[in-house]
């Protein structure tokens, strides 16, 4: 049996709360003692004087890393440039000697805007010019300027003294690192998707600058030089393997898009890539689609390479997937609305909610999902007619998607509408895209293999194969002709 209570028990009983200030004084008491804690780390004379100390050495540590990483760039630089002077100089000598032996001195803008003379060789005119320009020889003589340290491999291209504006925010980061023999912007115009500016691409560059990152755009620059150098007066349209194809640069594409959804009449926009050209090539109805829109972009390495092939150089892969967000932005905080269709339920739901983070200011009047039946067609075809929508996206895959918009274009009062395949599929999560680095290579394809291998193993290796089959056909075919 408990005993009797002890005097401090009974009197806490009989005074209410008092236990509550016991505890509310013990954590004032401990909120001042860290209070003073606090006070004492930070402002004391042994306080200040330790915050003194761990900013030295953070900002030692810190300057330590980066001229670390400063001078293993400059010894890859000297390295590899006196390798490659080395291993290539019989090129060299026999590209001097084709030459005339002639060296030329072309004046630069190196890192803080200290001049310097990139060399290179002489072209002799003619055929023989045209053959060294082509294989790059002719500037083999610049590893003598990385090996001075006027150049380093990798880094923005060296411009001429005056050729960018010093006004320009951009334009003054890439004077910030010496320019490169390989630029990111010379890799990007190879593989078709140097959508912006050089601008920035220079200081994506810079602000991202690492060896690592280095050694991987050397790497990446032999594929890009198999690609070619970037089409320059290339015709606006061109014929590939029977097919109509608006050869426009993707800010082209953008504007003629805007154009059409502010026009009166209704337009369809279509993206065609090998896998397209194979099924219009065995679907007389999907061909006629094709080549009656209003606009048909070429999509994919796949036709750049085509166009190289036929002589008819494609200006840049206008891919549906980097066309949005561009899009997005060109139409924002204006009236255009956007209808999105098809895909999976849930998933055009996914594409709104980034609309809406990326681009509060795009209005979306309507989405639905692509698994409706014949008999429920009416009722989306209504739905999108009500919605008041300017642009329709329609993401069944191809042929499906473009045959669908042919067909009921007139019915959904749209201006513009356009297949997008696996658009939705990307901006919602569900499918992670290509890393950079693998679609300056022109490997977005194989990237897209290796997550569903079942699915399109036969897609892309065997549909690749027949496409290039088609094309060199083609080409033999013209050469005959």
């Amino acid at each position: 049996m408990p005993g009797p209570p002890r005097p401090n028990e009974t009197a806490d009983a009989a005074t209410p709360g008092k236990a509550d200030n016991a505890s509310a004084d013990g954590a004032t008491r401990f909120h001042q003692d860290t209070l003073e804690q606090d006070l004492y780390r930070r402002f004391s004379r042994k306080g200040i004087r330790n915050q003194r100390v761990r900013r030295f050495y953070s900002s030692a540590s810190w300057h330590l890393v980066v001229q670390t990483s400063r001078l293993l760039r400059r010894a890859l630089d000297v390295m590899v440039s006196a390798l490659a002077l080395i291993v290539l100089s019989p090129v060299l000598v026999m590209a001097m000697h084709l030459a005339g032996g002639k060296w030329k001195r072309t004046s630069r803008v190196g890192r803080w805007c200290e001049p310097f003379d990139q060399l290179s060789l002489a072209l002799p005119k003619g055929a023989l010019g045209r053959v060294i320009s082509a294989t790059g020889f002719d500037r083999l003589p610049a590893l003598v300027n990385v090996l001075r340290g006027e150049m380093s491999l990798v880094g923005p291209r060296a411009a001429a003294p005056g050729e960018l504006s010093p006004q320009q925010r951009l334009a003054r980061r890439r004077y910030d690192v010496r320019p490169g023999l390989i630029s990111p912007w010379w890799i990007r115009q190879r593989a078709n998707i140097a959508y912006g500016s050089e601008a920035e691409s220079d200081a994506e560059y810079i602000e991202s600058q690492s060896l690592r990152g280095d050694i991987g755009l050397m790497l990446r620059a032999a594929p890009a030089a198999l690609f070619g150098g970037p089409a320059g007066a290339a015709a606006d349209v061109v014929k590939l393997l029977g097919l109509r194809v608006d050869n426009l640069t993707m800010s082209e594409a953008v504007e003629s898009i805007l154009a059409l959804m502010d026009s009166e009449q209704r337009s369809q926009v279509a993206f065609v890539n090998a896998d397209c050209a194979n099924i219009a090539f065995r679907n007389h109805d999907y061909r006629s689609v094709l080549n009656d829109a209003r606009l048909t972009l070429a999509d994919g390495i796949g036709m750049k390479l085509a166009g190289k092939l036929l002589g008819c150089e494609i200006r840049q892969n206008v891919n549906g997937t980097d066309l949005f967000p561009r899009l997005c932005a060109a139409i924002e905080g204006t009236d255009r609305g956007i209808f999105l269709l098809g895909a999976r339920p849930g998933i055009a739901e996914a594409v709104r909610e980034w609309i809406g983070q990326n681009h509060p200011g795009v209005l979306v009047k309507g989405i639905h999902h692509g698994y409706f039946t014949p008999e429920e067609e009416p009722e989306v075809i209504r739905k999108i007619a009500q919605s008041g929508a300017s642009l329709l996206l329609v993401a069944f895959g191809a042929p499906r998607q473009d045959l669908w918009v042919g067909e009921h274009l007139g019915e959904t009062g749209v201006k513009v509408a356009m297949g997008v395949g696996g658009l939705f599929d990307f901006y919602s999560g569900r499918m992670p895209r290509a890393p950079l680095w693998m679609r300056e290579i022109g490997m977005e394809w194989f990237y897209r293999f290796l997550q569903e291998p079942g699915r399109m193993w036969k897609r892309y290796f065997v549909g690749n194969a027949v496409f290039l089959y088609r094309v060199i056909r083609e080409r033999l075919r013209s050469q005959h002709s």
